[in-house]
């Protein structure tokens, strides 16, 4: 008997990642796009000078995690970015979670990614082209001290 997909297991099919969320603090955003949800460990290398193996021994070291950029189209009255980055002082910003989860298709959460002590390091507005036929669109680049994932 053929499948008619109506009860398929839902560990034959990947999420699609179109459909997530965003929450700055307890704020939920609307982004078009998030990306750089990555971390790496380091690589100490060390060698022992009377190893008999001519190589070194590479070695897990500090973690590092990259920025996560955001976009979002623009909209009337909505200074939520520019909020937050003009708090910005001399080593002094509100530092704040963010929780970016991707959904299912029932809108509940499925895989959670979240940025511990977060806080805007570029702002980028929309280009403007007076020839152009595109949503204005905004770019927030976010530093952050730390990302867990919880899924399922």
């Amino acid at each position: 008997m053929a499948d008619d997909g109506s009860a398929q297991s839902t560990s034959v099919w990947p999420l699609p990642k179109f459909y997530f969320q965003v929450k700055w603090d307890s704020t939920v955003m609307k982004f078009q796009e998030v990306s750089g949800l990555d971390m790496e460990a380091q690589i100490i290398e060390y060698r022992a000078g009377d190893n008999p193996v001519f190589s070194p021994v590479k070695m897990p070291g500090l973690k590092k995690y990259s920025d996560v950029t955001m976009k979002k189209g623009v909209f009337k009255s909505d200074n939520e970015y520019w909020k937050w980055f003009n708090q910005i002082k001399m080593n002094v910003i509100k530092r704040i979670p963010i929780t970016i989860s991707l959904l299912d298709e029932s809108g509940a959460a499925t895989m959670v990614w979240t940025l511990t002590n977060a806080w805007p390091t570029k702002i980028q507005g929309t280009d403007l082209k007076s020839t152009g036929n595109e949503v204005a669109v905004e770019t927030i680049v976010i530093a952050h001290e730390g990302l867990t994932v919880a899924n399922g």
